[in-house]
């Protein structure tokens, strides 16, 4: 225990004028609760909210350093979840897993508009502490585990692992090439909560021969799957998303292992922005017309979608192609944040014909965009 009082190290929020959402709802006298807590990896609340301390910008700035954190630091973690999340109270539940691809319904698009699709999601495993948290032997550990359970994939899930630690030059330009290499981090999440430690020690890069289902090993999760094909066919890349994800638990589980779970959170990640699915469901879609209109950003909120360019956040759309996903990762589940996407785009696609052809669609846009 620290010979020095909660009050003496509380951060100052106000003098930077921090605009975090941990320095809205971290009281001093919240602060003095949770200051003595530890979970039963060490864990503390000052490990948690480092990032809030280290950057003043419109950020999260709360990171859980292991799955209890969620639990021993509840009375934070639920004020910020219930923010970032748009309502989700002590009491909320999270649905059960839903990686049916045979009940959506569509989702397979025009090429001329959807370009490519892509779906992934977040996983830790039960029992390891998180990024900012793990040390160097679970790390590897975790590594290890993850290895051998993708080892066991077979048909179009096959492939091959490259540990960051001993890619060749080849292999190196050929993952980049690809664009799927990911380098040391440099966010302000990755950076301020530690999770870069070690780098690039038990981090590595897993893609099939078809190279559309693609794993991350030990970023800002502990596991990142991906799924992405060209064209419009969000269904299909559902559909291998879903399969891989069940065959990889499975061939976990029978040497013991399983993803980090909560019957009220849902699937456990490092920031609690991904709590739940940790989905993110996402096509490359080109809006030509659609776009120019003045109430386009209106559009893509009012679907309850989000709206980012063509090489992800804070890049620009080229030639009007613009990636589109689900906003929300919490509250519903994999299936129907994915519909929830096929539903807003095969709208965004019906306006954007309809304004070729020289048609009036305001009056059939969301609410929101009729104030």
């Amino acid at each position: 225990m620290s010979k020095f009082s909660a009050k003496q190290n509380f951060p100052d929020y106000k003098s930077l004028h921090h605009k975090c959402m941990v320095g809205r709802h971290l009281t001093e006298e919240m602060y003095e609760r949770l200051y003595p807590l530890r979970t039963v990896n060490g864990v503390s609340i000052d490990k948690c909210i480092q990032p809030s301390v280290d950057n003043t910008g419109r950020i999260i700035g709360l990171v859980a350093g292991d799955a209890e954190s969620y639990e021993v630091f509840k009375e934070l973690f639920d004020a910020v979840i219930n923010e970032k999340h748009g309502g989700f109270g002590p009491n909320d539940k999270h649905p059960p897993p839903d990686l049916n691809a045979s009940a959506l319904v569509g989702g397979q698009f025009d090429p001329k508009y959807v370009k490519s699709c892509r779906i992934r999601t977040g996983r830790s495993l039960k029992g390891f502490c998180l990024p900012p948290s793990i040390s160097r032997a679970e790390r590897r550990e975790v590594e290890r585990i993850v290895v051998d359970a993708l080892a066991g994939l077979t048909g179009d899930l096959a492939g091959i692992y490259y540990p960051l630690k001993k890619m060749t030059p080849e292999q190196e330009k050929q993952l980049i090439a690809d664009h799927f290499l990911f380098q040391k981090p440099t966010g302000h999440l990755m950076v301020n909560s530690g999770a870069v430690r070690d780098w690039n020690d038990a981090r590595g890069i897993w893609h099939n021969k078809e190279k559309t289902f693609l794993i991350w090993i030990n970023e800002e999760d502990q596991v990142r799957v991906i799924s992405m094909q060209n064209g419009g066919d969000l269904k299909a890349t559902f559909e291998r998303f879903s399969r891989g994800l069940t065959e990889i638990a499975s061939l976990m589980k029978k040497h013991g292992h399983e993803f980090a779970w909560s019957e009220r959170l849902g699937y456990i990640c490092t920031c609690p922005s991904n709590l739940g699915t940790g989905l993110r469901c996402s096509v490359h879609l080109q809006l030509h017309k659609l776009s120019k209109h003045p109430k386009f950003d209106d559009i893509i909120v009012g679907l309850q979608l989000q709206k980012r360019g063509t090489g992800g956040e804070h890049t620009d759309a080229v030639d009007d192609v613009y990636d589109i996903s689900n906003r929300a990762r919490l509250k519903k589940s994999e299936r129907e944040f994915v519909q929830l996407v096929i539903d807003g785009v095969n709208k965004l696609i019906d306006w954007e014909k309809q304004l070729e052809a020289g048609k009036n669609i305001d009056d059939q846009l969301p609410a929101n965009c009729k104030a």
